[in-house]
Parts: C-alpha cells; sequence; structure tokens
C-alpha cells in the first residue's frame, strides 16, 4: 500500500505514518535526524494533500497531522485551548479598465499587464479613480532614522503617488546612505502601498526596474494579477488607497519625460533635499471586482515554562504552499512544496518533540506556530502578529524556517538578512562551537529578510530570525553546494517537481533543526531579552513596546 492509499484512509493512519516512513525519535542522544524530517515530510508533500492550499481538503489534511503530532508529544493546545487559531481572509480577483494619464497636452493609455497591474484591497464591487492628481514622491519613504521624508510638506489626499522600489542607498555608492546596497523594509513594495495609505493618496504605483527590484516585470505581471488573498479586516481595506500597482520602466518614462524630468530619476530621487515632483497630469481607471470570503487556520501549541510562562519563545513555519495548477512537462499539476515549506513544519514538529522530552522544562513557554498563507503574502503569520496569543513585548523571539535545502549537511548557515539582531550572536555561537561559520544573504539587495513569516514579527518589534542552510557542502564543497541551491531555485521552486524523494539528503535541514533548538533553549533559560542592532528599522518599535 502506498503512503498516498494509506493517507487516503483518515486521520487515525496520517498521524501513523511517521513510523512508517522511517522517523526516528532518538530517545537516547534526543537529536532531530534527517530521518525524522523526512517522514514529516513525505505525509505533508504527499499527493493526497494536494499541494496544500487553503479553503481546500488539502488545507484540512495538513492541519490534522500537524496538530495530531503536537498532541501527541504532549504539547499544551496553544490558543486558549484549542490547536487552531482562525484566520479570515477575503479573496480578491481585480479585473482594471486601461490606465489613462492625461495632461501637460498629452494623453497616454497603458495597457494591463504589459505596461501596468493594478488591484485593490477595498471590499467594492467598483473602485474608480477619476484625473487623479499625479506625484513622483521619490522611493515613498519616510525613515526618522535615516532622516528621510519623501512626503515632508506634501498632502496627497485624493492623489495617485509614483513611486521608486527599492531604497535611496542601492547603488548609490553610499553605504551610509540607508544600509547601502542591502535593502531596508523601506525599500519593499508592501512598504510603499502601506505609507501611501498612511499618507492618505487614493492611488500608490511603483515604478518597476529589474536591478533594484531583484525580479523581472513577468514575476510583477504573474504575481499581482488574477485573485490574491487577503486578510479580512473591519473597515473592509477602506483606509488603504483605492489602487496598488506596478507600471514598467519604459511608462514611467514617459510620464516624467512629459512633465520635463529626464536622466536618472532613482539619482534625483536620492538627493537628501528631493521635494516631491507634481506631474501635471490625472489618472482614470476603473476596477472591478469579485469578493469571497472564507477562513483558514493556524496551528499552534506550546510547552508551558517552569518560571516565567507568560514569556515566550515562538517557532514558525507556514504548512501551506500552491495547490494544484499549471501542469509541467511530465504532466504534474500537484504543487507538493516539500521543501517550499514542508521541510520547515517538519523541523518544528522536530524541535517539538525534542522540546517535550526534555527532562526539565525550560523556564519559559516555548510556542509552536505553523501558519497559513505565506504564498499568498504571509498572511497567517500577519494575523497572529496582530492578534497574538502571547503579548508581543512578553515575545521572547522568532525563530522561522522556510525551505530547508535538501543538499545534505554544510560547514555553514546562512542567516537571512545578516545585521538585523542579537538572534544572529546566539546562532553564531553555537555555530562555532560546532565548527560552523554563519553567512548572510548572497544578494542583500533584494531584501530577502522581508519575504518569509519572521518579518511580520520583525514588523512589530519582535527580534525574528530566518536560517538556512550555507552553500559550503561538507562533502562536495561550495561549489557543488551552490549548484545544487541554483537548481533548485531555477527548477523546483513553485514547481510540482518540488516532491518528496526517500532519496532526499535531509540531513542538513537537521542540522538547522538541532541549531535553532539549541538557540531557542538558551532564550528559553534567560531572564534578559535579545535586542535590535543599531541602525534596524525596527529597534525604536520594539523599545516602544518594552516601554524604553
Amino acid at each position: 500500500m502506498t503512503n498516498s492509499q494509506k493517507i487516503r484512509f483518515g486521520l487515525p493512519v496520517l498521524t501513523a505514518l511517521i513510523i512508517l516512513t522511517g522517523c526516528k525519535n532518538d530517545k537516547q542522544g534526543n537529536a532531530i535526524t534527517g530521518d525524522e524530517i523526512k517522514g514529516h515530510i513525505a505525509v505533508l508533500a504527499d499527493d493526497s494533500l494536494q499541494g496544500r492550499k487553503p479553503f481546500t481538503p488539502g488545507e484540512t489534511k495538513a492541519i490534522n497531522y500537524i496538530s495530531a503530532e503536537f498532541k501527541k508529544e504532549g504539547l499544551e493546545p496553544g490558543n486558549n485551548g484549542s490547536y487552531f487559531q482562525d484566520v479570515p481572509m477575503v479573496e480578491i480577483t481585480s479585473m482594471p479598465s486601461s490606465l489613462t494619464l492625461a495632461g501637460n497636452k498629452t494623453n497616454i493609455a497603458l495597457n494591463y499587464t504589459t505596461d501596468f497591474v493594478a488591484s485593490t484591497r477595498q471590499e467594492l464591487p467598483e473602485v474608480q479613480l477619476n484625473n487623479s492628481p499625479l506625484v513622483f514622491a521619490g522611493y515613498g519613504i519616510v525613515a526618522p532614522e535615516y532622516h528621510w521624508n519623501d512626503y515632508a510638506g506634501l498632502d496627497v489626499k485624493g492623489k495617485t503617488v509614483i513611486v521608486l522600489v527599492n531604497d535611496p542607498g542601492f547603488k548609490s555608492g553610499d553605504g551610509k546612505l540607508f544600509r547601502g546596497d542591502t535593502m531596508t523594509y523601506y525599500g519593499r513594495w508592501t512598504y510603499k502601498y502601506e505609507e501611501a495609505a498612511r499618507q492618505g493618496a487614493a492611488g500608490v504605483i511603483i515604478v518597476h526596474q529589474t536591478e533594484p527590484a531583484s525580479y523581472p516585470w513577468s514575476v510583477v505581471s504573474n504575481s499581482f494579477t488574477g485573485a490574491k488573498l487577503y486578510l479580512q479586516q473591519s473597515d473592509k481595506h477602506l483606509s488603504r488607497c483605492k489602487l496598488e500597482g506596478w507600471m514598467t520602466e519604459d511608462a514611467a518614462k514617459k510620464i516624467f519625460a512629459a512633465a520635463g524630468i529626464n536622466g536618472d530619476f532613482r539619482a534625483i530621487a536620492r538627493k537628501r533635499d528631493f521635494k516631491a515632483i507634481p506631474l501635471n497630469m490625472g489618472a482614470t481607471i476603473t476596477i472591478n471586482n469579485k469578493l469571497k470570503y472564507s477562513t483558514s487556520h493556524n496551528v499552534i501549541a506550546m510547552l508551558r515554562g517552569s518560571k516565567r510562562p507568560d514569556e515566550c519563545i515562538l517557532y514558525t513555519a507556514h504548512w501551506d504552499h500552491l495547490g494544484v495548477g499549471k501542469p509541467d512537462a511530465k504532466g504534474d499539476s500537484i504543487y507538493n512544496g516539500a521543501v517550499d515549506n514542508a521541510s520547515g513544519v517538519a523541523a518544528i514538529l522536530s524541535e517539538a518533540r525534542r522540546f517535550a522530552e526534555l527532562k526539565e522544562r525550560p523556564g519559559r513557554s516555548v510556542a509552536f506556530l505553523a501558519v497559513t498563507a505565506e504564498e499568498q503574502g504571509l498572511l497567517g503569520s500577519e494575523y497572529y502578529a496582530t492578534h497574538p496569543v502571547f503579548p508581543l513585548n512578553k515575545t521572547v523571539a522568532d525563530l522561522n524556517m522556510d525551505a530547508l535545502g535538501d543538499y545534505g549537511e554544510t560547514n555553514d548557515f546562512s542567516v537571512t538578512g545578516k545585521g538585523q539582531n542579537d538572534l544572529e550572536d546566539y546562532v553564531a555561537d553555537f555555530a562555532k562551537q560546532d565548527g560552523k561559520k554563519v553567512t548572510g544573504d548572497k544578494n542583500p539587495g533584494a531584501g530577502g529578510y522581508y519575504r518569509s513569516d519572521h518579518f511580520n514579527f520583525a514588523k512589530v518589534g519582535v527580534p525574528a530570525l530566518d536560517i538556512n542552510n550555507g552553500a559550503e557542502s561538507t562533502v562536495h564543497g561550495e561549489a557543488w553546494g551552490k549548484a545544487k541551491q541554483k537548481e533548485y531555485g531555477d527548477h523546483h521552486y513553485h514547481q510540482p517537481s518540488d516532491n518528496y524523494s526517500a532519496n532526499m539528503d535531509a540531513d542538513g535541514m537537521a542540522e538547522v533543526a538541532n541549531l535553532l533548538f539549541k538557540v531557542g533553549d538558551k532564550l528559553a533559560n534567560e531572564s534578559t531579552f535579545p535586542g535590535w542592532k543599531e541602525g534596524s528599522e525596527f529597534k525604536a518599535i520594539r523599545e516602544k513596546s518594552m516601554g524604553k
């Protein structure tokens, strides 16, 4: 009988599958093993879960399996007697008209997907902009710690702002301007939308450029069209801009040229004396929406602390993937997400087991949170961060794992967004004890720190860490490891081929899980709180929440 056949018979068999797939609970050494990790991945990435997309039977099977594993290890339900936290969402399918820009004796019509993309979060059947005045607001950033305010003296109510992706430091040649080529949160597209809404703008359009965005226009046109999920809000998202969109660099050049702005507009906008520029044109567009409401679920369990149970160390990973989609060349249409991110969930299940087996409970509570809808925009972690079970100022740290490498043990660990907070020092100390080293992002300008679930905890001030295998294979060397990383990125990331295989090497995943167990165990037995490093955009938020 295949694993798929066993899973179809229901939850009891799901729970038992961990034994049948070769998981070792390693009671003697208590360490997490590659076989243990693989046992969980075999279940979570099985075809019968249909890619673990929210609101599908695959979600039900996935969250029931995760909660059953927590219960089996004797962990308490983490949400007031329940292993589940409801996450209400709305699916919005936006269908924009063309975007017309008129003024300066010029009339420009931009075509949807080829010249621009646009959507709205406002839960209305239709939204419109009618000749909304256009303003070039530079990078669209308000960053007091960097003494930067693109909206200074600017009233954008009823207007549509055009802003640049990334931040002023990128390719400026000045390492002290923001964080140089390392992207800050102010450079992320999500921040641009949020700040424009805070300023009261009617619309916001980001100018796409491949290098500062770190991806081509095709990624924008594919990712920002069609149905999208958002967290439900009491105000129906009416506090957000009516229009949230992107335009191509060529489209932006036409608009800027009509307003007399020529040359390198990134260089213009990064000058410290930059002032927003009215473009003397108006934007007109209609967006029709289809709305659908439903509820997904986070899964949470906890080991209650013996001395300070109100303080919490949090482990996170997202259980969801992309479901069933476009078939590949082999006809496979199930996006199983074995690496992304059954591996991370397998790691937190294994860490939960290891904590549960401790002879003495740690002083602080340790919670394990498997979140939904990461692939839809980090929604499950955002919901928890805005509806926390443990108060944020009592949440010591978030330790996140997303898409752990399946190419075996390495001599190094990779910390996403290295340089952000004190948790990296804990990692470095334990890595050194094991004869390992710690590296940072291979492409810091891409803003990887803001692209997984740990970011939503950073955003509310909780020190957050995302860690992965490095590239230097202990057996085959660094060049081989980099080739394996590239192979996954080029051929398996978000593809049906991200499947479980009995031949996958999960020993490197176990290395990461064991390292983060040590970090969490140390944090759980301390009385101090780790903080953010100088220059981090999250330092002031944490200090405020801690009453400093």
